[in-house]
């Protein structure tokens, strides 16, 4: 059989290739053909036209929608998950083949397929699911800022020490001899691209609901939640309500005549014009409260507080392993990078210390007691260890796909005793990512480096000591197991 397919998760990251991965492997186990698109944060590489004609069957295995599916017109389609293809790829190859054997393939239409954007939005899903949808996408967009400015920002801080915010503005001042002149020079790229975070935000949520007209507005009212200071929580509201007005909108019925200008000029005027002045004059003063409420909430956390919410965002961060709850600790965090305070650098460097554990744990575990695992979960915890390192917690995946009610509790465990501890310890952290690659970007990073290890030993020694009971030493791999190995 030969079989095509395309995979995306919301964030396009660790999930995307997992499920490729799995489904390659799958088919070449059962001798069939497999070619993959991944349609992740990387990019990727369309299938071409003669390889979708020849191939028997198509699966999407996506948690979002898929791009240019016109493309697969007339193919018998299987549609998963992302989970379900890490799982169970061989079960959705059984499901294709099926499909082929009711439905015989029909060569599709050779589209020429043109670069564009892409929301993270289902058709037809609920109203939460699009919620979520809508603010992934958001934030999906909005990544690409935070890595940039944030590393750029932690390197001028190694490089030129935390009084570099008052060196001069380079345009001024620069010697290229300097390394304090490069240090400032990083400090105020990565500041710049900090600048843009909210109204990427805003632009790319309004995006999502209601297609290109509403990136204008969005962004519009992203920039005017920056100036009132109304902030993160801001730019959401923006992006929910220049979404909402330009759907709105959409539906006002406008003579031929005008409805060619519509997309590109009318509807970003009187988009941005209404989210703009609602911004400024309704909404911005009420959430600027609200957001120097919360700045004052998180500046005023210490001892017990601290540590109950380093505790509940790591237990978040490992419950489902890069899934909702786990972007939504992260997206917190990283929220938290525009407001700049001690607190809220210190939350980073919690979710950040929490999202290594489970992956590292997990390999720890599987290379003290080997026997109480499958040789398909040994070799996944050979690869646990730099996904962990690297703050990739999808490494977890395999295991907890195997055997959930044991190692999910431990690795929750593990997490929030390593997020309570980093809080507890102040640590601090600038950079959204990295993992145990920016530790000497880490305020207090020995610390810092102990919360993840006691994190560890934690979560291994839970799983070790669930498995234990009542289950025999795994001699073969489990089916769920087996088709997740990870990239």
């Amino acid at each position: 059989m030969k079989y095509v397919a395309v995979t995306a998760c919301p964030t396009g990251i660790a999930h995307t290739y997992m499920a490729a991965e799995a489904l390659e492997q799958a088919a070449k186990s059962a001798g069939d053909e497999m070619l993959v698109e991944t349609q992740g944060s990387a990019g990727s590489t369309p299938l071409s036209s003669a390889d979708i004609a020849a191939a028997d069957a198509v699966i999407f295995a996506a948690d979002v929608g898929v791009r240019d599916r016109e493309r697969f017109a007339g193919k018998p389609v299987v549609e998963v998950s992302v989970k379900q293809a890490i799982n169970d790829a061989a079960g959705l190859l059984a499901q294709a083949a099926d499909a082929a054997q009711r439905e015989p393939a029909a060569a599709p239409e050779p589209t020429a397929a043109a670069p564009e954007l892409a929301s993270k939005v289902v058709a037809g899903a609920g109203f939460g699911t699009r919620l979520r949808q809508w603010l992934m996408t958001g934030v999906s967009y909005m990544i690409p800022f935070v890595a940039a400015g944030g590393l750029l920002i932690a390197l001028s801080f190694a490089l030129g020490g935390y009084q570099i915010t008052d060196a001069p503005p380079v345009t001024e001042v620069f010697d290229p001899a300097s390394l304090l002149s490069w240090a400032a020079l990083a400090n105020q790229i990565g500041t710049t691209a900090f600048e843009f975070l909210v109204p990427v935000l805003a632009g790319f949520i309004a995006f999502a609901i209601a297609d290109r007209p509403a990136i204008a507005p969005g962004f519009v009212g992203g920039a005017v939640a920056v100036t009132v200071g109304a902030g993160f929580l801001g730019g959401l509201v923006a992006g929910l309500l220049a979404g909402a007005v330009i759907a709105g909108l959409k539906q006002v019925k406008v003579p031929r005549g005008i409805a060619g200008i519509m997309p590109v000029v009318v509807l970003p005027l009187l988009g941005s014009l209404v989210v703009g002045g609602l911004m400024f004059v309704v909404l911005g003063k009420p959430i600027a409260l609200a957001m120097a409420a919360l700045t004052g909430w998180l500046t005023g956390l210490s001892g017990a507080n601290a540590a109950l919410l380093g505790a509940l965002l790591g237990a978040m961060i490992a419950f489902d392993m890069g899934g909702p709850i786990n972007k939504v600790a992260y997206t917190f965090a990283v929220g938290g990078l525009s407001i700049g305070t001690t607190a809220s650098l210190e939350i980073m460097a919690a979710v950040m210390a929490a999202g290594m554990v489970p992956p590292l744990a997990l390999a720890l575990a599987s290379a003290v007691r080997s026997k109480l695992f499958s040789p398909a979960e040994r070799a996944s915890g050979r690869a646990a260890w730099l996904l962990g390192a690297s703050f990739i917690t999808e490494g977890a995946i395999p295991f907890a796909a195997g055997d959930p009610l044991r190692v999910i509790p431990s690795i929750v465990l593990g997490s929030a005793t390593t997020g309570a501890l980093s809080m507890t310890f102040g640590a601090t952290l600038r950079a959204p990512h990295g993992g145990i690659f920016v530790t000497p970007l880490v305020g207090n990073p020995l610390l810092y480096l102990a919360a993840i290890v006691i994190g560890v030993v934690v979560a291994a020694a839970a799983v070790l000591f669930a498995k234990r009971l009542g289950r025999q030493d795994a001699a073969e791999p489990a089916p769920e197991a087996a088709s997740a190995v990870p990239a």
